[in-house]
């Protein structure tokens, strides 16, 4: 961003949008009608609430804006946009305690870098809500969730299908995280959160996992672990294969 003067004592300012693929002209109009009114915070919805976050971010000096959009962004997260959400955090670099195994870190790209601090606090509603709010919701292992067949013959928790589904988009850090979290309890023991992990885990081969020279596992420890979590999930490089050449 950058101005201009002019003779008039007026400034052109100068944003270079391209840069900035969160900031919609819709966002960037509404944050600009918030220098002159307050009353354009009316115009935020959960449609447009992240563009006008990065909008209001990349202005600056609009802290009231910021965090009601914000709060429409967090509020916003739903099953059925959740998708859109995951590809969101998985621009967003996940934090270490030094207590997990190891992740590959990175750099912030711009398209994230533009929320600040926002942006973890995002990645953090996310999670929160693949951890519990999602489960719930699904009724995971509830007696009123729907049973159908299933084509090996056993009954299938439709809450659990599709939470598998989704489970199955998540990026590596955040799944590795969400399972190993004494939180996630989907029905309540290490034992079901194991094979829900491994069901996913079968899953994501498939898809997201696929075709990143990478194998991702998971196991299950018994006894001594003082309250910790029992379920591990690990990802490691597959070995290339070796050629014999024969002189």
């Amino acid at each position: 961003m950058s101005t201009t003067p002019q003779p008039t004592g007026q400034c052109n300012i100068y944003l270079n949008l391209e840069q900035e693929p969160e900031v919609t002209e819709e966002g960037l109009s509404i944050a600009l009608g918030y220098l002159y009114s307050s009353v354009t915070i009316r115009a935020i919805t959960s449609q447009n609430a992240r563009s006008v976050l990065a909008a209001g971010c990349l202005l600056g000096g609009m802290d009231e804006l910021c965090n009601y959009a914000y709060e429409i962004c967090r509020q916003s997260i739903t099953v059925e946009n959740i998708s859109t959400w995951l590809q969101f955090v998985d621009a967003v670099p996940a934090p270490s305690d030094g207590t997990s195994t190891p992740i590959e870190q990175r750099q912030m790209p711009p398209q994230t870098a533009i929320f600040g601090p926002f942006a973890q606090r995002l990645r953090e509603d996310v999670f929160d809500f693949l951890v519990v709010t999602l489960p719930q919701t699904l009724n995971v292992g509830g007696l009123s969730t729907p049973i159908s067949p299933h084509p090996d013959g056993q009954p299938s928790d439709a809450g659990r299908d599709t939470l598998l589904q989704i489970f199955a988009l998540v990026p590596f850090d955040m799944f590795k995280a969400a399972v190993e979290s004494p939180t996630f309890q989907i029905v309540g023991s290490d034992q079901a959160r194991f094979k829900f992990a491994k069901d996913a885990i079968d899953l994501r081969k498939r898809g997201i996992a696929r075709g990143q020279g990478a194998e991702e596992t998971v196991v299950l420890a018994f006894g001594g672990h003082n309250g910790g979590s029992t379920v591990h999930v690990t990802r490691k490089l597959r070995k290339r294969p070796l050629w014999k050449v024969n002189a």
